[in-house]
């Protein structure tokens, strides 16, 4: 467990996605009702966006027969580029976040559990430049990535997100901007609890300065 300041290695941090950078409450819920209104089945959209964060298929079980889910989800994934990306907006400081990064010489990486390819469109919409952009994965399995790439640092809002960094020995920073709050983040483990990311370049300014000196 990485738990002090970053020492020899280079900077890398991850981010999770949904709910740390961007605000995906509403394009997914217009993904979500688009869905039921082509399928006619009902999906009560605005409780589905209070727990965003596990994979698509938690959600859709909730809504559809098992045998239906993976088609469910494939063709959620397909109509998400027309209807999620335009409504979804980043959350304020997420650019700032980012680029903090670079700015200490840095890394920065977003690790999700969404469809990578969409993941990738929420970025670039956006104008969010991430070095690497690894989706598909979930909790702890969060780890392989976040370890391929020897980050030290991830930031995310949900528990899942406390889980995989404490997995792969990165230090975890969570933000209370997703359907976690702070009390909730510390109790899963969380090493640093930050109300949102306006707050991260300058911890992370501290964080780098406190590498440096020892």
């Amino acid at each position: 467990m990485h738990n002090g300041p970053m020492t020899s290695r280079a900077l890398t941090v991850g981010f999770d996605l949904d709910m740390t950078l961007i605000d995906s409450r509403p394009g997914i819920k217009t993904a979500y009702e688009a869905l039921s209104a082509e399928t006619g089945t009902y999906i009560d959209a605005d409780l589905a966006i209070t727990r965003l964060g596990p994979p698509l298929e938690e959600e859709l079980r909730h809504w559809f027969p098992e045998d239906k889910i993976q088609e469910m989800g494939d063709r959620y994934r397909e109509i998400y580029p027309t209807y999620a990306i335009a409504p979804t907006p980043a959350l304020t400081g997420a650019r700032e976040a980012v680029a903090a990064v670079g700015s200490h010489g840095g890394r920065a990486i977003v690790v999700t559990a969404k469809h990578e390819p969409n993941a990738k469109l929420h970025l670039a919409h956006l104008g969010i430049e991430a070095d690497a952009v690894i989706g598909w994965l979930w909790a702890e399995a969060k780890a392989e990535a976040l370890r391929e790439h020897d980050a030290a640092v991830y930031v995310g809002d949900h528990t899942g997100d406390v889980r995989g960094a404490r997995t792969a020995g990165a230090l975890s920073v969570a933000v209370a901007t997703g359907p976690c709050d702070a009390a909730e983040l510390r109790a899963a483990g969380a090493d640093v609890v930050l109300t949102d990311l306006t707050e991260f370049p300058a911890w992370l300014a501290s964080y780098v300065a406190d590498g440096a000196a020892t």
